[in-house]
């Protein structure tokens, strides 16, 4: 299983790709919104995407509805992992089209049963 990891904080993306490491993913990464979507086109998959919100260039919410818009990627899971915390922000990132949503700071255990309850163990 591939992930990747979209956060514009060098620290977090070590931080979330070292955690989905341990659990046994394969894990790409990249700075933002845009260049998430351009390594997608690339041809490359990911099963999983964790996405930040606040971003350069194409912000979280863009990128998951560019995902959601792609008949190809329709099936990656994605969960927002983000300081957002306003329940308007999670309503939207939801409505867009992620399927889950933490927000920062998380423990390791919030963000495993995130994935647990998208089927990711």
């Amino acid at each position: 299983m591939h992930a990747l990891v979209v956060d514009d904080s060098k620290w977090m993306r070590m931080r979330l790709g070292t955690f989905l490491q341990e659990i046994g993913l394969e894990v790409s990464y990249a700075g933002h919104g845009q260049e998430a979507l351009d390594w997608l086109k690339e041809g490359k998959l990911a099963d999983l995407m964790l996405v930040d919100w606040n971003m350069p260039v194409m912000n979280g919410l863009e990128l998951v509805q560019a995902v959601r818009a792609n008949p190809l990627l329709r099936e990656v899971r994605i969960m927002m992992v983000t300081s957002e915390n306003s329940l308007n922000t999670v309503a939207e990132a939801l409505a867009a089209g992620a399927n889950e949503f933490v927000m920062k700071p998380f423990t390791r255990e919030v963000l495993q049963e995130k994935l647990a309850l998208m089927g990711i163990d």
